[in-house]
């Protein structure tokens, strides 16, 4: 594992198998699970046991922000998931002289002061926005964000997750007509996996 501070210089061949090995490492388990959507599955995946730390926010905010259209006004996600991905990228924009906000999306509004769906700074109406998040299995979660931006007036026409599950999100982001990346698969993710256990 590379030391934190030489990955503050290291190139994405670098950085994108620390981070997988991460995930692979900290935040995938297998044995039977119940998803938010309401599904089972063999395995899990907790990326704030990876977005939570000092090593895996400066990567994923590293890898993240080198995404990025340079149109780009603010980053943005759903709450609670997508919170330590949009600041960690937002942190990093700043040491790399592009600052990027943050904002983060209630999922109900706040039932005092402004009732707010969303956090952080005003950004002028129809401001490029891009839509951050952890997991993706169905894609429903990362639609309400999209939602509720447009709502507010900004333009919104792309995702990026940590890691998709390959179970239907990337199929309904293109019927939404968003673009859709993420920086692993599952595929990738459970290889990593059953080398390190091997």
């Amino acid at each position: 594992m590379p030391a934190l501070s030489d990955l503050l210089t290291a190139d994405q061949a670098t950085l994108r198998p620390t981070l997988l090995n991460q995930i692979a490492t900290d935040a995938y388990k297998e044995g039977d699970f119940t998803l938010s959507s309401g599904q089972k599955s063999t395995y899990y995946i907790n990326g704030k046991l990876v977005t939570l730390t000092p090593m895996g926010a400066l990567l994923i905010g590293r890898l993240i922000l080198a995404q990025l259209d340079q149109d780009v006004a603010a980053v943005a996600g759903l709450t609670l998931g997508a919170d330590p991905i949009v600041s960690a990228v937002s942190v990093v924009s700043a040491y790399e002289n592009c600052p990027i906000p943050a904002l983060i999306i209630r999922k109900k509004a706040k039932g005092h002061g402004t009732q707010a769906y969303i956090e952080g700074p005003s950004l002028t109406p129809g401001a490029k926005v891009v839509v951050l998040e952890d997991v993706v299995t169905t894609g429903q979660s990362a639609a309400q964000a999209v939602e509720r931006l447009r709502d507010a007036g900004y333009q919104v026409e792309e995702i990026i997750a940590l890691v998709d599950r390959q179970q239907g999100g990337a199929e309904f982001y293109a019927s939404q007509n968003l673009k859709f990346s993420s920086l692993f698969t599952i595929t990738e993710v459970q290889a990593a996996y059953r080398a390190l256990n091997a």
